[in-house]
């Protein structure tokens, strides 16, 4: 009987990711809140991550640093939708939104703020980007 071939990985799939990003750009104008982690009190940029993948079903770590460690790192040119994007501001980790796709993420950004979608390409972003990664298979 002949050998079967090797299971080569399954590129990420938009029915694991797409409700994810869905949801969380359904959180569009939710307040931001520290240590919110729902919609009705608002949310932290961990605490929309926390939301939509729970949401979904998939247990996930609750802060952006274990989010972070937990996360498998990717080139930004593998990222789909549903994937991580983490941020630092001075040398510590800062900050953590859900890729859209074509440079866009969703995100918490602050205090006074409410979820917003933002763009890779602002020089901000780009000056802070420290890594991508994914949570899920």
């Amino acid at each position: 009987m002949p050998e079967r071939p090797a299971a080569v990985p399954a590129p990420a799939s938009r029915d694991t990711r797409g409700p994810i990003a869905q949801l969380a750009l359904s959180m569009v104008g939710v307040k931001y809140r520290y240590g919110g982690a729902d919609p009705t009190t608002g949310f932290d940029c961990s605490g929309l991550v926390y939301y939509t993948f729970s949401s979904n079903g998939h247990t996930v770590p609750r802060t952006s640093r274990e989010q972070f460690d937990a996360a498998r790192k990717i080139p930004l040119a593998d990222a789909v939708e549903g994937d991580l994007v983490f941020f630092r501001d001075q040398a510590k980790l800062s900050h953590v939104g859900i890729y859209l796709g074509d440079g866009q993420f969703v995100h918490a950004p602050s205090s006074g703020g409410a979820v917003s979608v933002a763009n890779l390409d602002t020089p901000y972003y780009q000056r802070h980007l420290v890594d991508v990664g994914r949570l899920l298979p």
